[in-house]
């Protein structure tokens, strides 16, 4: 009877407590799954720490970091399945959208919480304009309500935010309010939150090349010293302190980065999550981080 109340005991003390703990915290759903995702985050989390406080003392070798599977620095979200979502539910496409939405600001959240330091969404494609009027209509409406409400969070939290893409066919009022959204921001570092909004890669390539084309033209630089990192330089995520990702992730289970960061992606990881955006809280996200964390303590991490 003694050793039974002693392994109830154990086991309450070990698991259970520690567990409810760890799903209030993560509002994830309770599972031994989710309990040991969150000790190999913290684990990881940890080895960042340790990371940062070796370069500072300079007790870090090659081998040892080489070993590590750390969190990104960079985390890009192509955002899809909101349609589809709306439509599994009987819902109509704004609803869709609106949960989307709502995820993105909870999910920035997260990112942020763990550790992460840049976030780039890919809200709107250059694409979508072919959509229908009203559907359109009513995103640049919702990116209006976003960007009003969530000011308070950015502000407090002190979220750096950057909008990346092509403007001129942006609404004029939602562009005052990403104008005075990036101005309040810019100071802001160690939390950056990327929203490409009329962005394709195609297009950011294209400006990168026209921009260098004039510099050249203007004698400002010289075709010979055109490299890789000159471009990097006039793509628009020169923006962020990291400006590829380490981490790309495409909801709704579709693999393919269709035309975002198509220069940026060379080296990113990619993981393609059967999910559809709205649904993927935070126990997916737990689960990419896991995935990324197994892939580079097997292939090594990015340079």
């Amino acid at each position: 009877m003694v050793s039974l109340f002693s392994v109830v005991s154990t086991f309450i003390a070990i698991v259970l407590i520690p567990g409810l703990f760890i799903s209030r915290r993560l509002s994830v759903p309770f599972s031994i799954r989710n309990i040991l995702r969150f000790i190999k985050l913290a684990a990881s989390q940890n080895d960042n720490d340790e990371e940062r406080n070796e370069k500072r003392y300079g007790t870090n070798t090659m081998g040892e970091k080489e070993k590590r599977g750390g969190l990104p620095k960079h985390v890009a979200i192509i955002l899809d399945g909101n349609r589809r979502w709306a439509q599994k539910r009987g819902l109509g496409t704004s609803d869709g959208h609106k949960a989307g939405a709502r995820r993105v600001i909870e999910n920035a959240k997260d990112c942020f919480a763990m550790g992460i330091n840049t976030v780039s969404l890919f809200a709107f494609s250059t694409e979508n304009w072919a959509r229908p009027e009203d559907e359109v209509n009513g995103l640049m409406s919702l990116f209006e309500e976003n960007f009003r409400s969530e000011m308070p969070f950015f502000q407090r939290d002190k979220i750096k935010i950057s909008v990346i893409g092509n403007r001129t066919k942006i609404p004029q009022s939602l562009l005052g309010l990403i104008r005075e959204t990036e101005e309040a921001t810019k100071s802001y570092e160690g939390k950056h939150l990327i929203l490409a909004i009329d962005y394709s890669g195609r297009f950011d390539i294209m400006q990168a090349c026209k921009s260098l084309a004039e510099k050249a033209k203007n004698g400002l630089i010289q075709v010979e010293d055109i490299d890789e990192n000159v471009i990097d330089k006039e793509l628009m995520t020169n923006c962020s302190e990291f400006p590829n990702p380490d981490l790309l992730i495409r909801t709704s289970g579709e693999q393919r980065i269709s035309n975002f960061f198509l220069w940026q992606s060379a080296y990113t990881e990619l993981y393609f999550p059967n999910v559809l955006w709205p649904d993927f809280g935070e126990a997916e996200y737990l689960e990419a981080l896991t995935w990324y964390q197994q892939r580079q303590r097997r292939f090594g991490r990015r340079v």
